[in-house]
């Protein structure tokens, strides 16, 4: 399980990162749907796109602590769901988004209870390795 959050923790730091830094560089041609939103929602997606690349450094940061801090995976994830909700908030106002937008929040409903669950499999490795060691 320990295997299994590090390789989940190095896939959202990544992809976190690239979709982050994409929104940057892109502005609205990053957002489906979203290419002739104007200038307010430019500046908007690419503010947002910088937090969501430091979000996805600060998964890259603790990826490559050891043991990986299970609150910080808490937190981080607890992060990443309300994202979720507020799609689903979202959604309950406007209605239905772009597909790729309902993928997204499919994604983000179904990742963080497996988050959750792997979040203290590290700390729990390294306390059994400490324990067979001495």
């Amino acid at each position: 399980m320990a295997r299994a959050l590090r390789v989940l923790a190095w896939a959202m730091g990544l992809a976190c990162t690239a979709i982050g830094l994409f929104h940057v560089v892109a502005g609205n041609a990053a957002i489906p749907g979203a290419a002739d939103a104007g200038s307010t929602v430019d500046s908007l997606g690419r503010f947002f796109g910088a937090i969501f690349a430091g979000y996805g450094v600060a998964w890259l940061w603790v990826v490559r602590q050891d043991p990986i801090p299970a609150l910080v995976v808490r937190w981080l994830t607890a992060v990443f769901l309300l994202g979720a909700v507020g799609r689903l908030l979202s959604l309950a106002v406007h209605g239905w988004p772009h597909w790729f937008q309902t993928t997204l929040t499919v994604i983000e409903l179904l990742l963080p209870p497996l988050l959750f669950l792997l979040a203290s499999a590290d700390e729990r490795s390294f306390r059994e390795q400490e324990r067979t060691s001495t």
